[in-house]
């Protein structure tokens, strides 16, 4: 009688990990972001985790996600690859600096930041801007402006567990004058090794759950390539306030979880296989 009830809720907390990442992928290849944006809510707010350890796992997560997304923007030809190593250089070193301050933020601090982020995110969806002309040729101090914004990025991909796209595609568009579609393949390709460092970190510090982060992970590439042929189809606008909207309504949510110990959830038990890199969800 035990044993079926433990397999059930496992089964059922499989299925929500899973619809997590299939959802978190769409949206990553429908907007160039790593899918962090939606995984850290999801997991915070459906599977229970404290807001430390979603941050650290759903940046694992955006690994695989982000590689099927760049596949696709890669195989349009929609991808500034000399830019994007430039701000690899960067985002690589601030992912690290990013995930070592993981560790020394109470989960209402980054509960509060994220869900700030998500607001101001969604009000520079809601601010139209011109159709870029495209980005000139690379000299000194473009190379050293698109290292900087890549540093920016991977610090935040780092604290708050997201790839960084988020900054870096408007930031292409608007600073540098790059056509959306290839900021969004250049954002992914950034986030992969930027992602990859933040993660090797919080791997170092208990900040993951490697099982949680691998099903996010593959079942959010499977949808990931879908996003970036929708992305094509659809008008920027609309799926600019659509987006926009989605993360007010999740920002509010967070604001209105009230504070569980993440102490209390690392002891509660596993998320998933009951592994105890996992056991950072709060008692329901």
């Amino acid at each position: 009688m035990s044993g079926e009830p433990a397999t059930s809720m496992d089964r059922s907390r499989l299925a929500l990990t899973v619809a997590i990442g299939l959802a978190a992928g769409f949206l990553s290849g429908l907007f160039g972001i790593g899918g962090g944006i939606l995984v850290v809510p999801g997991l915070v707010l459906i599977l229970r985790m404290s807001q430390r350890l979603a941050h650290g796992t759903s940046l694992g997560a955006i690994v695989p996600i982000s590689v099927a997304g760049v596949i696709g923007y890669a195989i349009d030809g929609n991808v500034d690859w000399a830019a994007g190593g430039l701000l690899i250089l960067g985002a690589v070193g601030g992912a690290a600096i990013g995930a070592r301050l993981l560790g020394h933020l109470p989960d209402r601090i980054l509960r509060y930041a994220f869900a700030a982020f998500l607001l101001a995110t969604a009000l520079r969806l809601f601010i139209s801007t011109p159709s870029p002309a495209g980005r000139g040729a690379l000299d000194v101090w473009l190379g050293l402006a698109l290292v900087g914004l890549g540093l920016a990025a991977g610090i935040l991909a780092g604290l708050l567990g997201v790839g960084g796209g988020i900054i870096i595609v408007p930031v292409l568009v608007v600073a540098f004058g790059i056509p959306s579609v290839v900021a969004k393949g250049t954002s992914l390709l950034v986030i992969i090794p930027t992602a990859l460092s933040g993660t090797f970190v919080n791997r170092l510090r208990g900040n993951i759950d490697l099982t949680v982060a691998a099903i996010v992970g593959l079942s959010g590439a499977a949808a990931a390539y879908g996003g970036t042929k929708v992305s094509a189809s659809i008008s920027a606008e609309l799926s600019s306030i659509l987006f926009g909207a989605l993360l007010v309504v999740v920002a509010i949510r967070l604001l209105l979880v009230r504070d569980r110990s993440g102490e209390a959830g690392r002891s509660a038990g596993g998320a998933i296989t009951g592994s105890e890199a996992g056991s950072g969800r709060s008692p329901p």
